[in-house]
């Protein structure tokens, strides 16, 4: 007697998908803890590392963003998930563009912009990945 147990294995979609999501998380986080080494020693640099770090993330974010309205288009995303997703690239965003001014005039605007980028990730992230088993079976 032969027991056949299907498991639904993520293919190469959904391995892109969570791996541009798994990314955006800690470039966001990274950019918020530049901005507070800035706070603390008003280093140019750390500011700008803070705006490549949140450009970077919000590459990943876009592309994450792109999946999950494809991955909703066939069903298998949650909303919650692609708004927390959403809400994640327009915090990013002005955030970023909060980051374009001259750096002795981003804070302290700059970091609860790139704290709410980096905490609506992590809800993100969390809403994604909450759901899996072990093997990423959901």
């Amino acid at each position: 007697m032969d027991v056949v147990v299907d498991r639904a294995r993520p293919g190469g979609f959904e391995l892109f998908h969570a791996a541009a999501l798994a990314g955006a998380l800690p470039m966001f986080l990274a950019a918020h803890l530049c901005d507070h080494a800035y706070k603390n020693s008003y280093l140019i640099q750390w500011s700008n590392f803070a705006s490549w770090l949140l450009i970077g993330g919000m590459v990943l974010a876009t592309i994450a963003l792109v999946c999950a309205v494809f991955g909703a288009y066939q069903g298998r995303h949650r909303l919650l998930y692609l708004l927390a997703l959403a809400a994640t690239w327009v915090a990013g965003f002005f955030a970023a563009l909060h980051h374009g001014r001259d750096a002795w005039a981003i804070m302290p605007l700059a970091m609860v912009l790139t704290a709410a980028a980096f905490l609506l990730a992590l809800l993100a992230t969390w809403l994604a990945f909450a759901g899996l088993r072990a093997g990423g079976v959901r």
